[in-house]
């Protein structure tokens, strides 16, 4: 015959398994906390790309290296385009020719 637990042990054992669950719940949160570090991470890798592409592009549409006064001037310069009818939102909203037509047009006159 099989002796019973009591029910101190029976206590001590639950106890026991409910620290064994609190200790993998502190592990699973270890874990989200890391995993959310990296997603922040490689959201502001991907940020700071995107700002040296715009910056780039700035740069080479402009002819020149960007200086100080560059940022003031771009800042006025895309408020006012936003003022006047939102005309940069409209131009970002739009959809590209194919680059061989956008290549082509970029080199026509100031005129068009």
């Amino acid at each position: 015959m099989a002796s019973k637990r009591t029910l101190e042990e029976r206590i001590n054992e639950k106890n026991e398994m409910m620290e064994k669950a609190l200790e993998k719940a502190r592990q699973y949160e270890a874990q989200v906390k890391q995993l959310e570090k990296q997603q922040k991470e490689a959201d502001r890798k991907a940020r700071t790309k995107r700002l040296i592409q715009i910056g780039a592009i700035v740069e080479k549409e402009l002819g020149r290296d960007f200086v100080d006064d560059d940022f003031r001037r771009l800042s006025y310069f895309l408020k006012m385009q936003e003022r006047n009818g939102k005309y940069f939102s409209k131009a970002m909203e739009k959809d590209l020719p194919p680059e061989k037509e956008a290549d082509n047009k970029s080199e026509g006159s100031p005129d068009e």
